[in-house]
């Protein structure tokens, strides 16, 4: 419970019509949550405006109103707040309402087109087995301590994301680490936050169904860096060629990390194997799990991260080596007897797509086979569509085009939309199958001893989601049961 005075405290309030010592017992920009005793914000979203609900709210008891423009028959009886942007109000009020719990813990939001869902999570665990009371934020999942909270969006609304962070600081984090996507960035989700940190992964073609073009993309993520305090740090990677772009207008300390050239951290690739990678990190030889030539990237950037925080080499490479798996990221499963491998992994652009590809075909010999499940998802960015196709058929030996989540599409549209990147040489190997289910199995039987299957898209998704309803499915589990129905 706040005075309105305390909540617009760091608010450039542009006009103010009724009592500044007004009781507010909650926040929402939800229409549909208001009760006797709420403070509403009119947001403008991508689908609705809040200022159409203002008569609604008013009704259902609303007793403050932040908005863009006071109605000309404004009621005398609930007190109005007329800011120039209402979506940044709601992430400064809702800090300043659960009590800035960005100023009780250290918070890193990363971002970038691939890699930050690893890089944060590795974050939390690294932060977390070196004893550290850690957040997590993340397209998977959210993270309180070992707590584990279901994730709807890859950055929560500002409402949502407060309440989680005062919840990481009242079960005592000290640490929290978040992936900040464009979109949040874009529409003022992390308004009010005080970061700690940014990371900057790299940045290709994706989102432009909602950016409309790649420079609007690249000034979304700026955004963030843009917004960051002089006490921050503002880490990019060097080696993506608009890491600079980033760093333009930042007040923040800025640092870089590189494994192809100089910069203030750097690793070079030594070993590259399905059983991990061996690495010379900052001068030293380590060892991980993770494998893939992208997975030296996302571990730089935790080791950079770690030790902007603070922390020693010699207390991180240790515990950097043991770290597991990030769900649904090139995850490997095999049917030993078979000498069959599969691999999982959240792919989802054409860049992410070829990365994933050119690090399996540097793993393999000649003589062995990658076979590529892969769809694109409906009612977004169909630019895309032809590029995903073209880039996994450049790699494999044999591609099958198929659902992801359609949406409200038709899947055979968005196939043939992806159709449309192949040449007739890429076409004589590529297969349409719309059901994923069954083209992850052809994709299995279609293989040789030694062989991969790449099924790309959904990663750690448990679900489909085909006109409005998400059906369950797993790509892990279909491959499984695939696996074991190989032995009978």
């Amino acid at each position: 419970m706040k005075t309105l005075q305390q909540l617009i405290t760091d608010l450039d309030v542009r006009s103010l019509r009724g009592r500044v010592d007004a009781t507010v017992h909650a926040v929402t920009a939800d229409s549909r949550q208001v009760a006797y005793g709420t403070l509403f914000i009119a947001v403008k979203g991508t689908a609705h405006d809040g200022h159409a609900f203002i008569p609604q709210v008013v009704k259902a008891g609303a007793e403050v109103i932040v908005c863009e423009r006071i109605p000309e028959a404004a009621d005398t009886s609930v007190t109005w707040v007329e800011v120039a942007n209402s979506s940044q109000a709601l992430g400064v009020i809702a800090h300043t309402f659960f009590d800035h719990p960005t100023r009780e813990l250290k918070l890193v939001g990363v971002t970038g087109t691939n890699g930050k869902t690893t890089t944060a999570t590795l974050c939390y665990q690294l932060f977390t087995a070196l004893g550290y009371p850690t957040g997590l934020l993340s397209t998977i999942e959210n993270r309180i301590l070992k707590e584990v909270l279901p994730a709807t969006h890859t950055t929560p609304d500002p409402v949502q994301l407060n309440r989680i962070l005062r919840q990481m600081v009242d079960a005592g984090c000290s640490h929290a680490f978040m992936e900040v996507s464009s979109h949040a960035a874009h529409q003022h989700r992390i308004a009010g936050l005080e970061f700690s940190g940014a990371v900057f992964t790299n940045i290709t073609h994706d989102h432009l169904d909602y950016h409309g073009t790649f420079d609007n993309y690249i000034a979304a993520k700026k955004m963030f860096f843009d917004a960051l305090p002089a006490s921050a740090f503002a880490l990019v990677n060097a080696d993506d060629k608009r890491a600079s772009v980033m760093l333009q207008n930042t007040k923040a300390d800025t640092r870089r990390f590189s494994v192809k050239s100089d910069g203030d951290f750097t690793c070079r690739i030594i070993a590259n194997e399905i059983t991990g990678l061996q690495l010379k990190l900052d001068g030293e030889e380590f060892h991980s799990r993770l494998t893939g030539e992208f997975n030296a990237w996302n571990l730089l950037a935790v080791y950079s991260v770690a030790r902007l925080l603070g922390l020693s080499k010699q207390e991180v490479l240790p515990a950097l080596s043991a770290l597991g798996k990030v769900n649904g990221r090139f995850e490997v499963l095999r049917a030993a007897e078979q000498n069959l491998t599969a691999v999982v992994d959240y792919a989802h652009t054409p860049d992410a797509v070829e990365k994933v590809l050119e690090t399996l075909r540097g793993m393999l010999h000649k003589q062995q086979g990658i076979i590529t499940v892969i769809g694109c998802g409906g009612d977004r960015d169909k630019t895309k569509r032809p590029l995903m196709a073209a880039a996994a058929a450049k790699w494999s030996t044999q591609v099958v085009l198929t659902s992801d989540n359609p949406r409200t599409e038709d899947p055979a549209l968005i196939i043939r939309d992806m159709e449309n990147g192949l040449d007739e040489e890429m076409r004589r190997h590529t297969l349409s199958i719309a059901d994923r289910k069954e083209a992850i199995r052809t994709a299995i039987k279609l293989s040789r001893p030694g062989d991969v299957v790449l099924v790309a898209g959904k990663g750690h998704e448990t679900y489909q989601e085909i006109m409005g309803v998400k059906h369950p499915f797993d790509d892990k589990q279909v491959i499984t049961e695939t696996f074991q129905n190989l032995n009978r």
